[in-house]
């Protein structure tokens, strides 16, 4: 995965998309419609932000350090598992938000970026998918 590929792309979307919170969750709700009801408390759309927030924290440090991003992600598939939440949501939600970078990116977004991004997100599901910290991974 090249991870200078995935910085740029955070760097183009965020200068042209700006705050990308409310069309990360306009498309999630409209592709995955039953996540809504999971938000209901969220009046004011702070979670969303703070969630997105992390989000991009962990995207920075998974390509990067690889600090606590691994383990933030099955930490928040155990707790996400208490709201009723499954695990491949998380791989749904990070893609939510590579298609919405693509998306504010528009042709700025390289097929080299889409292919990190891809690499980057399997990885990333993996996580999700094997919460219990003792089992590592084959790309690690």
């Amino acid at each position: 995965m090249d991870t200078s590929l995935i910085e740029e792309s955070l760097e183009i979307a965020a200068e042209i998309g700006g705050d990308l919170t409310r069309k990360v969750y306009a498309r999630l709700f409209s592709e995955h419609p039953d996540m809504e009801a999971l938000f209901v408390r969220d009046t004011n759309g702070s979670v969303r932000g703070e969630m997105l927030a992390r989000v991009f924290e962990m995207i920075l440090d998974f390509i990067d350090r690889r600090a606590y991003a691994a383990q933030m992600i099955q930490c928040e598939v155990i707790t996400h598992d208490g709201y009723g939440v499954p695990p491949e949501v998380f791989g749904l939600f990070f893609g939510v938000v590579r298609d919405t970078l693509r998306d504010a990116a528009a042709a700025a977004w390289t097929p080299e970026m889409d292919a990190a991004w891809s690499s980057m997100l399997e990885q990333m599901d993996w996580f999700a998918r094997h919460p219990v910290q003792s089992v590592e991974p084959a790309f690690v």
